[in-house]
């Protein structure tokens, strides 16, 4: 495995990887798949200032991918990034999501600019949560019923690591 910054010809594997979950699962609560167009300035926002997207790479394929994205637009919160991470289906369960978290980790914690790294879970996602508790993030809380996805209201579990 191969763990480097995304490039511009990574962007439609990135966006098979998303769309896969908007569609299948409830890993984003997105209902809709999300357009290349979209995906393109969601893109254009990483790798610059404290925004990485890295790559794990595997038989020449995106095995998955972690992502450090503005937590909020306000000023304040620019020390405070949102942690993503996504593996293909393909490629679960062969360790590359913690893979991706120690890298996107110590990127963060090698950043001045990167205070705290808050992640967003849908609750129920136990390997997402058991990941989160292995590299030492803090539960901050569930917020129920804060979205509607496949017919069930769903709870989100807030996550948060100093680094």
């Amino acid at each position: 495995m191969l763990i480097r910054k995304a490039e511009q010809r990574d962007l439609q594997e990135l966006l098979d990887i998303y769309n896969y979950e908007a569609v299948n699962s409830v890993a984003n609560l997105d209902l809709n798949p999300r357009t290349l167009e979209e995906w393109q300035v969601w893109f254009d926002h990483h790798n610059v200032e404290n925004h990485p997207l890295y790559v794990a790479e595997e038989e020449g394929r995106v095995a998955g991918y972690s992502s450090l994205s503005s937590y909020r637009d306000k000023e304040a919160f620019r020390s405070t990034v949102e942690l993503s991470i996504y593996v293909e289906k393909d490629f679960r369960n062969r360790g590359y999501a913690t893979e991706l978290m120690a890298f996107i980790i110590d990127l963060a914690k090698a950043d001045e600019r990167t205070h705290s790294v808050i992640s967003v879970v849908t609750a129920g996602n136990e390997a997402s949560c058991k990941l989160h508790d292995k590299f030492g993030f803090v539960n901050c809380g569930t917020i129920p019923e804060v979205g509607m996805k496949f017919g069930l209201y769903r709870d989100i579990v807030n996550y948060w690591l100093q680094v």
